[in-house]
């Protein structure tokens, strides 16, 4: 059956790239689900050639993804103090003050909105999954636990609660009904107000071989041009973007109605999108090369970790994010090359990643256990990583990443 382009509606018979089956990246087990069948998804990007969307069909439903999830985004230091700079700029170039509302739609829980809130902003979270929402209410962070699109804005903004910053970081690949997200968006927006979105740069991802960050969390993988595309189909105008390290190479677009919107275009859309067509976003050769990379960075590191086993090293992981377990199960790593994993956040430790069902375990089980080898699962944070465990090295331990590239260090 072919399935329709969940922006345009052509049928999409083009495969990005096939990763096989895996269960869903977030659906961490607990140790009595070991006993248990896990159910598995296919993991297959379209390409759509009528608006050059890559995406991954809806094989599972945003509840059985965001209904009780386990990433919070509190525990990463890095991404903690891009959200406190987002916040400067944001206040400091709009003129934000106690007499404006911000907005959040996936929310998680609260970790840059407070930062609005210290400033005196009245702000407004709205966060699908209930157990990360309880955590920014108990910040004192009003939540909504609510899915984001036309209804609920339409709820929201008929209760007084228009957005003069709408923002969404991280969210827009997140969705599978892209139109009616965004059409969310420019209801809840209020005539003069800003739209900012990150997301993860499609040009990043193929030009990085960042296929770990394909999941069923994700949907969407997004260039410049097709959000512009998407945005004006609903009345809405980008006027700038900016350019991001995060995540591996991450676009931040501003958005405005484009009726009534106030702030100036900058030229720097303008230039990105031409720079993406120039670089083959809209031509099919642009994507037909990407899925033997990933075939050649599969190999490689099964060919590190085999030689490396056979030798007597011991490999333990660092993290359990989402696209780490993309990773290992598109691989076949489990606790053959893997003793165990270990991750910040409490929420993941004692418990076991899904597909691979490697055990999740406190940092300092490193320091017990004094492995040869630290596979840096999210390797878009090698930089923090390597500064928090910079202890591996009092005896010879080293630093593995597998994307863009294998690579050992330190």
């Amino acid at each position: 059956m072919t399935l329709p382009c969940r922006f345009c509606g052509a049928p999409l018979e083009r495969v990005f790239v096939d990763l096989g089956s895996s269960p869903l990246a977030n659906s961490y087990l607990e140790p009595e689900a070991l006993e248990r069948p896990e159910p598995w998804f296919p993991l297959t990007v379209r390409l759509c050639e009528r608006c050059w969307l890559c995406q991954l069909p809806a094989v599972a439903t945003p509840e059985q993804i965001f209904g009780d999830y386990a990433y919070f985004s509190s525990y990463s230091t890095s991404w903690l103090e891009h959200a406190r700079r987002y916040v400067e700029a944001m206040i400091e170039r709009f003129g934000l003050g106690a007499g404006h509302r911000v907005v959040e739609v996936a929310s998680n829980d609260g970790y840059l909105l407070r930062h609005f809130v210290e400033r005196g902003v009245p702000v407004l979270g709205i966060e699908p999954a209930a157990n990360v929402a309880e955590a920014a209410r108990a910040l004192g962070i009003p939540t909504e636990v609510r899915f984001f699109g036309r209804a609920t804005a339409a709820d929201l903004a008929a209760r007084g609660a228009e957005a003069d910053l709408l923002l969404g970081n991280n969210v827009l690949a997140h969705v599978p009904d892209l139109n009616d997200f965004v059409a969310g968006l420019a209801t809840l927006l209020a005539p003069t107000g800003v739209i900012t979105l990150e997301f993860p740069h499609l040009v990043r991802l193929v030009e990085g071989n960042q296929f770990d960050t394909i999941y069923h969390e994700h949907f969407s993988y997004l260039s410049l041009v097709t959000v512009e595309r998407v945005l004006a189909a609903h009345g809405l105008e980008l006027f700038d973007v900016e350019e991001l390290a995060s995540h591996g190479g991450s676009l931040r677009v501003f958005a405005q109605h484009a009726a009534t919107g106030v702030q100036p275009l900058s030229p720097r859309v303008a230039e990105l999108a031409a720079r993406e067509r120039a670089t083959g976003v809209e031509t099919l050769d642009w994507y037909e090369s990407f899925a033997e990379r990933v075939r050649e960075t599969k190999r490689r590191l099964l060919e590190f970790l085999v030689s490396e086993k056979r030798a007597g090293k011991r490999i333990v992981g660092y993290g359990a994010p989402a696209k780490g377990n993309t990773l290992l199960v598109y691989c076949g790593v489990r606790t053959d090359f893997l003793d165990y994993t270990v991750d910040r956040s409490p929420h993941k430790q004692g418990r076991y990643l899904p597909g691979s069902r490697i055990p999740i375990h406190a940092p300092e089980r490193i320091f017990e256990t004094r492995p040869d080898y630290l596979l840096v699962l999210p390797w878009n944070l090698r930089e923090e990583i390597a500064a928090q465990m910079a202890g591996i090295g009092a005896w010879g331990g080293r630093f593995v990443v597998a994307i863009p590239e294998l690579e050992v260090f330190g």
